[in-house]
């Protein structure tokens, strides 16, 4: 299968986890790739572990460097088809919410909302030019339900707004946007911590927790002509967390197995 054949791809974040696996997959089916990270050994790394895929150091949080990025991938693949905004920051939450400093507030809205901004703004035009642009944001269940991150969270709800407003503005020129809000993917931020992950995969309907390879497959799809109707959405990749009261489930569950009556807010 070659999608992607002839395409130029830019993707932020891209030397680790869901970056580096969209790059992986997106190369596999014909595309080039720009694999744009502020880590740029990594970067180097990665880039280099793909056909078809080069890096270059770009900073979402600098104007100039997307601008910068966005002209390399132009000039180096001779079109920019796909972007991928998948660059983010995620600071831990204070023990008391009113001790969250401004600084770790607006560290995870510029990376995460306003980066995804400079990325669409530098690329939009050259995506246009294409006639066959799409732009992927990696969001987060966390923009639809509360699991700690009170910054992240925020900055996953606002990115899923702008992937609506940018669809209805882009989309007489020929470009989709849409998102994808993954839930706990096994990446690096977990690295030592499988104990934790194994435990995770109870609150899982699917009774495991993502891949980046799952989240690049949706990535995939959602950028390529098999989407084509398809803009201005928030696609949930997250085993179905967000389907299914899994604590609920159990106790439910748990009351029926003692003879016990059903909660009432399972009756109504």
């Amino acid at each position: 299968m070659n999608r992607f054949e002839g395409h130029g791809v830019l993707i932020t974040g891209a030397a680790r986890g869901i970056g580096a696996a969209t790059a992986r997959r997106l190369a596999s089916e014909g595309a080039r790739v720009l694999v744009t990270d502020i880590d740029t050994d990594a970067a180097e790394e990665t880039a280099a572990s793909i056909d078809g895929a080069e890096p270059f150091p770009c900073d979402v949080g600098d104007r100039g460097s997307v601008e910068a990025a966005v002209a390399h991938a132009v000039e180096r693949f001779g079109t920019l088809d796909v972007l991928v905004n998948n660059a983010l920051s995620a600071t831990r939450d204070t023990e008391r919410f009113e001790d969250l400093p401004d600084d770790d507030w607006a560290r995870d809205l510029d990376i995460c909302l306003t980066g995804a901004f400079r990325c669409c703004r530098a690329a939009l035009t050259h995506l246009e030019a294409g006639g066959r642009g799409a732009i992927v944001n990696i969001g987060s269940v966390n923009a639809e339900q509360s699991f700690g991150g009170h910054a992240y969270s925020a900055a996953k709800a606002g990115l899923a707004s702008l992937t609506r407003t940018l669809a209805a503005d882009a989309a007489a020129r020929g470009v989709r946007v849409n998102q994808i809000n993954p839930g706990t993917v096994r990446t690096r931020a977990w690295q030592d911590r499988a104990s934790e992950l194994d435990a995770l995969r109870e609150v899982y309907p699917l009774g495991r927790v993502g891949e980046p390879e799952d989240i690049a497959a949706a990535v995939a799809f959602l950028a390529s002509r098999d989407a084509a109707w398809i803009t201005g959405t928030t696609l949930r990749v997250d085993g179905g967390l967000l389907a299914v009261n899994s604590g609920f489930e159990r106790l439910h569950a748990s009351l029926a197995a003692n003879g016990r009556p059903t909660p009432p807010s399972a009756r109504t």
